[in-house]
Formats: C-alpha cells, structure tokens, sequence
C-alpha cells in the first residue's frame, strides 16, 4: 500500500466520522414524538398549576372582601337600628311637644277670656286683670318655648331619618357587594376543580407518554 492509498483513506475515515456526528448532532436537535409530548405534558403540568395557584389566590382574595362586606353590613344594620330607635324617640318627643304646646295654647285661650272679663267687670288696672296678665304672659312663654321643642324635634327627626335612609342604602350596597363577592368566590371555586380536573389528567398523559402505556 502506497502512501497516497493511506491518505486517501484516512481522508474518508474523516469524512465518515464527520456524516456520523452531524447525524447524531441532528436527531439530538429533533426531539422524536415521544420526546415532544412529554415536554407538552410538562408545560401543560406547568400551565395548570400556575392556573391553580392563580384561582387560589383569586379565592381567597373573594373570600376577604366577603368578611369585609359582612362586617360593613353589620355595621351599618347596627348604625340603621339606631338611627330607627331615634326616629322613634324624636316621635315621642315631638308628639309629647305638641300636647304640651296645644295645652298651653288652650291656656292661652282661657287666659284672654279670663282677661277680658275682668277688664270688663274689674277695670284694666284692677288686681285680676294685672294677674290675668301675668298669667297670660307665663302661658304664652310656656307655648313659645313649647314650639322652640317641636322645631328642634321636627330637626332632630328628619336629620335622623336622612340619616336611617343612608344607612339603609349602605345595607343595599352591602347586599349587592357581598352577593357578588360570593358569586365570584363560587366561580373561582368552580375554576379551581376544573384546575385539579386538568392537572390531574395531564400528569396522567405524562405518565402515559413516559411510559408508553
């Protein structure tokens, strides 16, 4: 064997060893099928329990604004009921006001009477005209004052009842707050089974490609 034989076949030793390596270059950058749907059940795996750890924290997120809308709907059930419990106590005052005022008023009446006839049987200047007066005088202070109370009590009540009807649609908002909170509390639930449901049948396709059965 000369030695441009030896040459020659060295060069195609080369070149042989150079196809082989390029081929085993390639298949290791193709993945086969097998290869492909274990890496998608490994994303999807992936994708499901960031899905999962999303719905969760969703959840739980419902779940406080829940507690939060129940105790603002006590709260504000609590401020309604007191607000009712002045209404009725301002109703009182203002009714037991006006009988007061209406007696004194009926006072008021006897008094002018009283007075003219003693004007008239007595003198202007007489001791019970001058004692009508008096009392005529004390009667109106009486119903004057009277009707300062009513005017109070007629403030009191309305600012009262402006306020019982504030509360009352703070307990609408509430309501409609917390339905909704628990609507989407429920929803998320539901989000989260379907999430297990996932995760579940995608680790089995894992196990199924891994081991082809």
């Amino acid at each position: 064997m000369n030695a441009e034989q030896v040459v020659r076949r060295g060069v195609l030793a080369i070149a042989f060893a150079g196809l082989l390596a390029a081929s085993a270059y390639s298949q290791s950058q193709d993945p086969t099928p097998q290869q492909q749907d274990l890496q998608k059940d490994k994303k999807d795996i992936r994708n499901d329990r960031k899905d999962l750890a999303n719905d969760r924290a969703d959840r739980h997120a419902d779940q406080l604004d829940i507690n939060h809308d129940k105790r603002d709907l006590n709260k504000d059930r609590a401020e309604r009921n007191s607000d009712q419990r002045d209404i009725n106590h301002d109703r009182r005052d203002l009714n037991k006001d006006r009988v007061d005022r209406n007696a004194d008023q009926r006072d008021i009446n006897r008094d002018k009477a009283q007075l003219a006839r003693d004007d008239k049987k007595y003198g202007v200047s007489s001791a019970q005209a001058q004692s009508d007066r008096k009392d005529l005088r004390a009667d109106r202070v009486d119903r004057n004052k009277d009707q300062r109370d009513i005017n109070r009590d007629r403030t009191d009540l309305n600012k009262d009842r402006a306020d019982r009807n504030a509360d009352q649609r703070g307990i609408n908002q509430d309501k409609k707050d917390l339905s909704k909170d628990r609507k989407d509390r429920h929803q998320d639930q539901k989000d989260i089974k379907k999430d297990k449901r996932d995760l579940h049948k995608d680790r089995k396709d894992l196990r199924h490609d891994k081991h082809g059965h």
